[in-house]
């Protein structure tokens, strides 16, 4: 489990999949992320053992439920995720719209990148973001992260804009 100030991320279990259903199902994660066709609890269920929780025992990092500290209520997901189709890991976010614009996603990411940094010792990560996410672009070049090109995440998905931050100074 990672801790902030205000923030706690820590590893999905099924027992979120009600959360994993509203938050796959927001007309922005939809329209940014992508649908993964989860309409059901049992869909819920199966999207996070298929997902973060396999992830977890492949990789040993994945999409974590980013949750209030204060009372544990989660506000959305961020964390690293291992694409086969692609060289570096990549960053990954989303949050219910009623907590957007409180700094929720900038202390996740920093925390996010901090771990990825420190523990999984990565010297590059990539993100993914859709053209038009303005505010998902802005964040990733306060961190940054620079644009680099486009690429089709998943086969019949519109093209993203592909981001990359290279770390300047090696791990020792």
């Amino acid at each position: 489990m990672i801790e902030t100030a205000r923030l706690q991320l820590r590893r999905f279990t099924t027992g979120d999949a009600a959360f994993a259903l509203r938050l796959l199902n927001e007309p922005s994660f939809l329209q940014n992320i992508g649908d993964r066709g989860v309409r059901t609890l049992e869909q819920a269920v199966r999207y996070l053992e298929d997902g973060p929780l396999a992830s977890y025992a492949k990789h040993g990092h994945g999409l974590e439920a980013v949750t209030l500290r204060e009372t544990g209520q989660p506000i959305g997901m961020c964390g690293v995720l291992k694409r086969d189709a692609f060289a570096d890991r990549d960053l990954g976010y989303a949050f219910l719209p009623e907590f957007w614009s409180n700094g929720y996603a900038r202390e996740a990411v920093a925390a996010t990148l901090t771990d990825a940094r420190a523990r999984l010792k990565l010297e590059a990560m990539a993100a993914f973001v859709s053209p038009g996410n303005a505010p998902s672009i802005r964040l990733l070049e306060k961190f940054g992260f620079v644009e680099t090109g486009r690429a089709q995440v998943t086969p019949g998905a519109p093209e993203a804009l592909v981001f990359r931050l290279a770390w300047s100074a090696p791990l020792a």
